[in-house]
């Protein structure tokens, strides 16, 4: 209510465009920490999540994926979304790998910070910030850990699907129910119930068309109820490396191109309406389509060399150890006990 009430001190931060809405989420995540904790560790734990999250972004970047800025969830942490998927488990292993490592160089500095000054609070926040990346290295899918096991091996989805549960109904926490419950789904989903044919998807969007050149040239425009199948064809940008949809509708002589975020089998294209809108520059339609379609599950993206999976294994591995021994670095010192 106080953020809402401030309208107008933020609206300065939406014209920042992406910066600006990651700054506004941030906002209110250090709010919904400060209703249960000080504002200052809910500023603290804020900082720490971000240094995670760009840790995914600097991943990113390296590897040339476009991604977005990150996007603050209370209670959930934070996301970042991928413009376009990896195109093998290697460099979906090395973006998931970027956050924890950062992250947890992030949360040494503020151990070391609590090392020089003799603070609680900071070791505190230390412990946090460990116990944080130490959980995003558990093996569940969207986990990092889970995401990491794909250059690994996918048997550690398995063993986190059951030292998951058994994680959780020893400490019940109802947000990592949730995600549980979601990876245990997907995994059903891909290798029970579409194994054979892929999961089966929909994608809506809508394009604009300018109606008065049309109207000029005397074309027929349908009603805003018309439906029908549309002329698409598929191909893959060998530049961007990513797959497009070319969408044709020749009554009107328009053509539409639709990035996919992953590799995917076009099975349809429909128009579900066109409705008109009226702007200042005249007579709009928009195209309602949907896109038929189901995930094309290449086994090849699994295929890791040998010397890979025993370097983000070791990787895997010795980051999980190093964050438990900090936290009980900071147990001895402190007696904190998350």
């Amino acid at each position: 209510m106080f953020l809402l009430s401030q309208l107008k001190l933020l609206l300065p931060l939406l014209k920042l465009g992406k910066a600006g809405g990651a700054i506004i989420s941030m906002a209110i995540s250090v709010g919904a920490y400060a209703i249960i904790y000080p504002w200052q560790f809910a500023v603290g734990v804020v900082l720490l999540i971000f240094v995670h999250e760009l840790g995914h972004v600097l991943a990113a970047k390296q590897k040339g994926l476009p991604v977005t800025a990150p996007v603050f969830i209370p209670f959930l942490g934070a996301m970042i979304s991928m413009k376009r998927h990896p195109r093998d488990a290697v460099t979906e292993a090395y973006l998931a790998f970027g956050g924890p490592l950062l992250g947890t160089i992030g949360a040494m500095a503020v151990f070391g910070a609590a090392y020089v000054k003799d603070s609680d609070f900071l070791y505190t926040l230390s412990y946090v910030g460990f116990f944080i990346n130490l959980l995003n290295l558990l093996p569940i899918h969207p986990l990092d850990g889970g995401r990491i096991s794909t250059a690994v091996t996918r048997w550690l989805w398995l063993v986190g699907l059951i030292g998951g549960l058994a994680f959780i109904i020893y400490r019940f926490s109802p947000i990592l129910m949730l995600i549980w419950a979601l990876f245990a789904y997907d995994l059903y989903k891909k290798y029970v119930k579409n194994r054979k044919h892929g999961e089966k998807r929909s994608l809506t969007l809508s394009f604009m068309i300018d109606a008065e050149p049309l109207i000029a040239q005397g074309y027929i425009i349908p009603g805003t109820e018309h439906k029908r199948d549309l002329s698409f064809t598929t191909y893959t940008d060998l530049k961007e490396e990513q797959q497009l949809v070319d969408i044709y509708w020749d009554s009107l002589d328009f053509r539409g191109t639709v990035p996919m975020s992953q590799p995917s089998i076009i099975h349809r294209v429909r128009l579900m309406g066109l409705p008109r809108v009226q702007k200042e520059n005249g007579l709009q339609l928009e195209m309602l389509c949907l896109i038929d379609y189901s995930v094309h599950e290449n086994d090849r993206y699994y295929e890791v060399p040998t010397a890979a999976r025993w370097k983000f294994g070791a990787a895997y591995l010795g980051l999980a150890v190093v964050l438990l021994y900090m936290m009980w670095q900071v147990h001895e010192l402190t007696g904190i006990n998350f």
